[in-house]
């Protein structure tokens, strides 16, 4: 991904950045020099973004019990 930069010095962060670091209007974030000369973004917060998966994180509510599913998967009746 890349970005021009404005004659302000502004940059747009990608949208898939911003979707990753879970960064929105009014986020602080932090510029970093990693040790191989590049330049880390980060959130000035520390906040992780939520895992794509902790949507499917739960409990998938009252259903059949253990007795029943096992039945159900012997072909019991």
């Amino acid at each position: 991904m890349s970005a021009t930069v404005t004659t302000k010095g502004q940059v747009t962060i990608p949208k898939p950045v911003r979707d990753f670091l879970g960064i929105v209007p009014g986020t602080r974030v932090d510029f970093r020099w990693a040790p191989d000369g590049s330049v880390v973004l980060t959130r000035a917060d520390e906040k992780r973004p939520a895992s794509r998966f902790s949507k499917l994180r739960g409990h998938a509510g009252k259903g059949l019990s253990t007795d029943a599913i096992m039945a159900l998967t012997r072909g019991d009746e």
